[in-house]
């Protein structure tokens, strides 16, 4: 058995979700908590891929990264180097597609709690940076962690749009979905029961344990 699709997953969801956590948080903190003309417009692209097929995603990229997209081009001309049919246009599709979790239980958990409280660290002298990891960052990250975890899995999981952009190469882009969709297509059933059964032991322990933390935090809450 290959377990190149195993590793390809791992390492392209866990760097897409360090990425998109990273992005997220940020992007939630300035734009989830200010008011300001067309924020509704820019969520709303944010949040688009959640209720876009993933093949429509998939084309979006391959119309941006492709060679005669314009970032593509770009690359292609300056750098001679293409992302379409690559492992990082495996990563880059895990990014779209999980970055609208993250941005929303970011969102979701910076709102959460109280400004005031924020805003009475201000008024000692605490700065905008000490603020957020001492108080901000601690108050959300019940949140945060949740947004980890579903990008995580949603990463892990992701099928179509990175189908569109990268394609099936073993042992580059033969992420876990993809390894099971042509398992199936040239009738090796066994090796996709494989694949399904590891996929969906990872996504079942991912939610699992998501739960368990979540009951665990909340009762330590409601202890004190």
């Amino acid at each position: 058995m290959n377990y190149s699709p195993l590793i390809l997953s791992f390492k392209t969801a866990t760097i897409s979700t360090l990425i998109v956590f990273i992005a997220g948080v940020v992007l939630a903190r300035l734009i989830g908590r200010s008011s300001f003309r067309g924020k509704s417009i820019i969520e709303a692209i944010i949040l688009l891929p959640l209720v876009l097929p993933p093949t429509v995603v998939g084309f979006g990229l391959l119309y941006v990264f492709g060679k005669n997209g314009f970032i593509g081009r770009l690359l292609l001309d300056w750098f001679d180097f293409q992302i379409v049919f690559t492992w990082y246009g495996v990563l880059i599709a895990a990014i779209v597609v999980s970055f609208p979790l993250m941005y929303q239980s970011a969102a979701a958990a910076f709102q959460q709690y109280d400004p005031n409280i924020e805003n009475a660290a201000y008024t000692m002298g605490a700065s905008k940076w000490r603020v957020f990891w001492t108080i901000s960052f601690p108050l959300a990250w019940p949140g945060l962690l949740s947004g980890l975890v579903l990008s995580f899995a949603r990463a892990l999981g992701e099928f179509g749009a990175t189908l569109m952009i990268a394609g099936y190469i073993p042992n580059v882009t033969d992420t876990i979905p993809l390894a099971i969709y042509f398992a199936v297509e040239s009738g090796n059933m066994e090796a996709a029961k494989f694949w399904v059964i590891i996929i969906v032991a990872l996504g079942f322990s991912a939610i699992l344990w998501l739960n368990w933390w979540s009951k665990k935090n909340m009762m330590k809450h409601v202890h004190k």
